[in-house]
């Protein structure tokens, strides 16, 4: 096998061609690899580098001389590289030979025979020379293809040998790869079996607790575990093994286990319970024997029942912490629901409340009974009040301050402490409830919300820690509010709906006059145009409450210590007014709205009652001012007790129904449809009822109806002359008429001027009926004239223009409207309030 360098080597030294028969040198094309023409170019120049020398031969069979010729990069290289290489060699070398061996042939030649021989050799010599060109090149191309198969064999052993490594490392890869994944398979599958068997370890740890816990819970002396740190260590195990049974339902033997933990549980607490009631049974023993033994004062008592028990607080309060901690509702559960161990918690509490129960409460009824035989409280109800819930209010801080040493919290503490407040309950409750005096209780429920209640607006900031005495004495509240409420009414329903007057009380105005008025001389109002300041009235409008003291107290006083005003007021007034200031903010205020509205209602009734009584025995104006002075009064005095409006009370009257149900039976129409069409407008369908308990809408209605009377009264003597009555009659004079009501008003003024100063004491109120009054005769003179006007126009007469005109003619209403401003008189006060002076003017719509 021929060595591709050392073959190629040979060729440009092997033998050197003259220019004359070198071949022309073929051109041929640039590779793909665009290699540069400099190495074609040497290639070539070494193929025919020794053609400028001079002739030389070499023979064939000699090694060529080794260069650094590059293999050739074509087959058109190859090729003419090896016809310089055999074209001019061959024939030198014959050129050399056959002039020696022609010569001994020649002279070989003997005969004819010789020289046909020798002419065939010559010929075959020629032949041979001729052809010997073509005969090399045929070797060196067989030589070629030789060396080229050899080069396609040992390429195609090569290839094949790749091919087989190739093969080889894919099988290698294959089988390392599938070895890599069985042993990545088999990693986790060791995984997977190391967290099957934590996750087995893990579960089955929930389960293997049972058989110890069970043994530690019915060993015998188990109530003596309980004061351990390990039996709180193994509760709580329970819990965690109760919720791990609760949150994998799925497991097979999960609902047997968790029945068989929570009796463990309930075991185990129930022996908290047991350690608990024992501990507690043993203090409350030795507490019971130590008294038993010897009188003991109030300070050893004292520190006997709490010091005792305070000792051994702090280690039972852990161990029913137990309890406390799982006494709760889970989340989601029903409202109203209980949770699982509450019942063991509650039966702590009974127990603390027995055992505390048993030692107080008879310390507490004794003391109780003992202020209740007091001399300062056997028959006062406020003094005892104050003295035995003051005295409650002691011991149940003592106790509220033991118990939060005992357990978090305070569930069943205030159940606790009411039984401990049941002997107050018991002494206050009959005396509360035969106490007849208002005053007095009023004076308790004023106690009791001053004193032990707390304020709205303190609510907020109450330290939770501290003990709420108003949970506890709000049965005592309670009880007053409602004897307060029932006594208010029997009052309400005796004194002032069924009351019944006096001559004297209504002998008005007479009563009017013998009432002091030297309160209010100098209450004198600053007319127009002078500076100065009216005093306030006599019927003020006070911004709180005024409080009246009983009819019955000769000290008696009202907002202003003016006792002949009070005397001037109805006895059904003073008292309404006495029971609103006395009941204000005492009771609740939806009871305190029902309540005021009830007796402003029976207060306007019964005024009215009395103003129709006056009317009889005096007259009508009389009993129009006392009604529209003491409704005033009442007016003034509702506003400082902000009575809430109340809705209608509408109700649904069926006694038509049944009439005429009645009355077509007895007729025997009943089922008659004729009948019944026939009165179905007239009963067969209920009446609405409604019911107006808004007390200030009808007193307001009724001021303003008997305001409308008095003017209209007073306003119709002075236009008496010009009623309809009056000018429908024969004969009526129309000047002569005006001029009687001139008279009349110059008249009647000054008496009506009079009757208010004698009802009356507010300026402002007094010149605003007067105005209301003149408003009215102006309206009533109005209605004259246009009636006057539509005659003589109906009769074909004149009209005179606006003005007096003449003397024998009647005055349009502005003339007389300004007559009468110079009759009546009505002023215009100047109010000074607030260093300000601002004037007012008195309104003449005949309102207040």
């Amino acid at each position: 096998m021929y060595d591709d360098a050392s073959y190629y080597t040979f060729i440009p030294s092997a033998q050197q061609q003259d220019e004359n028969f070198r071949v022309p040198k073929h051109k041929r094309k640039q590779s793909l690899l665009k290699q540069p023409n400099e190495d074609h170019r040497a290639d070539t120049d070494s193929a025919d580098g020794n053609g400028k020398g001079p002739h030389t031969t070499q023979s064939s069979k000699s090694p060529p001389k080794a260069t650094l010729t590059r293999r050739a990069q074509s087959y058109t290289d190859f090729h003419h590289a090896c016809k310089a290489v055999l074209g001019d060699g061959p024939k030198q070398r014959h050129k050399q030979s056959s002039k020696p061996q022609d010569l001994l042939r020649t002279a070989e030649i003997k005969d004819e025979l010789g020289f046909v021989d020798w002419y065939s050799d010559i010929e075959k010599e020629l032949l041979e020379a001729t052809h010997k060109e073509y005969t090399d090149y045929l070797e060196q191309l067989e030589s070629s293809s030789s060396h080229l198969d050899s080069l396609l064999l040992n390429t195609t052993s090569t290839i094949n040998l790749l091919s087989s490594l190739t093969a080889s490392f894919k099988t290698v890869e294959a089988q390392t790869t599938a070895f890599q994944k069985q042993c990545e398979d088999l990693l986790k599958e060791q995984k997977r079996m190391t967290e099957l068997a934590d996750d087995m370890g893990q579960n089955l740890k929930y389960y293997s607790y049972l058989e110890p816990i069970t043994r530690r819970l019915n060993a015998p002396g188990a109530g003596s575990y309980v004061r351990s740190k390990e039996f709180s260590n193994m509760l709580t195990r329970l819990d965690e093994c109760l919720d791990y049974m609760t949150t994998h339902q799925n497991q097979r033997e999960a609902n047997t286990y968790r029945s068989r933990y929570r009796l463990l549980m309930t075991r185990g607490l129930t022996l908290i319970r047991n350690h608990f009631v024992g501990g507690l049974r043993d203090i409350a023993s030795d507490v019971t024997r130590r008294i038993a033994d010897r009188q003991l004062n109030d300070t050893t008592m004292s520190a006997l029942l709490y010091a005792k028990f305070r000792v051994g607080a702090t280690e039972l309060k852990e161990v029913a912490q137990e309890i406390r901690k799982r006494a709760v509702l889970p989340a989601g559960a029903e409202p109203g629901a209980e949770a699982e161990y509450q019942s063991l918690m509650n039966e702590l509490y009974t127990s603390y409340s027995a055992t505390r129960g048993k030692l107080v409460i008879p310390l507490v009824r004794k003391k109780i009974g003992e202020i209740a035989m007091a001399p300062s409280t056997a028959k006062e109800l406020v003094p005892f009040a104050r003295s035995s819930v003051g005295y409650i209010r002691g011991i149940c801080s003592d106790e509220y301050e033991l118990w939060r040493e005992w357990f978090e919290g305070e569930d069943g503490l205030y159940d606790f402490l009411e039984s401990v407040c049941e002997p107050l309950y018991d002494h206050l409750r009959p005396r509360t409830i035969h106490e007849n005096q208002l005053l007095k209780l009023c004076e308790l429920c004023t106690l009791i919300q001053t004193r032990y209640l707390r304020d709205q607006d303190e609510e907020d900031s109450v330290d939770t820690n501290e003990l709420d005495f108003s949970i506890l004495i709000q049965p005592a509240l309670e009880d007053a509010q409602t004897r307060l409420v029932f006594r208010t009414q029997a009052i309400l329903r005796e004194e002032i709906e069924s009351y019944k007057p006096k001559p004297e009380v209504l002998d008005y105005p007479g009563k009017n006059r013998r009432v002091s008025l030297s309160g209010t001389k100098s209450n004198i109002p600053v007319m127009s145009g002078r500076k100065g300041s009216v005093p306030e009235p006599t019927t003020p409008m006070p911004k709180t409450p005024t409080i009246v003291e009983e009819g019955d107290s000769p000290n008696s006083r009202w907002g202003i210590d003016t006792e002949a005003t009070l005397q001037g007021w109805y006895p059904t007034l003073k008292k309404a007014i006495w029971l609103l200031s006395r009941i204000y903010r005492l009771v609740n205020s939806t009871v305190f709205d029902d309540l005021a509205h009830q007796i402003v209602h029976q207060t306007t009734l019964s005024l009215s009652k009395a103003a129709d009584l006056i009317t009889s025995k005096a007259t009508a104006a009389d009993g129009q001012l006392f009604l529209i002075k003491h409704l005033l009064i009442l007016k003034q005095q509702i506003v400082a007790f902000d009575i809430e409006f109340v809705t209608p009370d509408i109700s649904f009257d069926f006694s038509g129904v049944t009439n005429t149900f009645w009355e077509l039976r007895e007729r025997g129409g009943l089922f008659d449809p004729r009948n019944l069409w026939r009165f179905m407008g007239g009963g067969l369908l209920p009446k609405v009822v409604e019911n107006m308990l808004d007390a200030k809408a009808e007193l307001d209605g009724r001021l303003r109806t008997v305001i409308n009377e008095f003017t209209n009264n007073c306003a119709s003597q002075m236009t008496n002359a010009i009623s309809t009555i009056a000018t429908s009659a024969r004969g009526f004079e129309g000047i002569k008429a005006v001029k009687a009501v001139q008279e009349a008003s110059e008249k009647e003024v000054p008496l009506l001027r009079r009757k208010l100063d004698e009802y009356l004491d507010d300026q402002r109120t007094k010149e605003t009926l007067v105005s209301a009054v003149q408003d009215q005769a102006i309206q009533n003179y109005e209605t004259f004239y246009d009636l006057q006007m539509t005659n003589k126009k109906a009769n074909g007469k004149a009209v005179s223009k606006k003005g007096k005109g003449r003397d024998d003619e009647i005055w349009d209403p502005d003339m007389f409207a300004e007559w009468a401003s110079g009759v009546f008189k009505v002023k215009t006060l100047e109010i000074q309030e607030d260093g300000d002076s601002r004037s007012q003017s008195v309104s003449r719509s005949g309102s207040i």
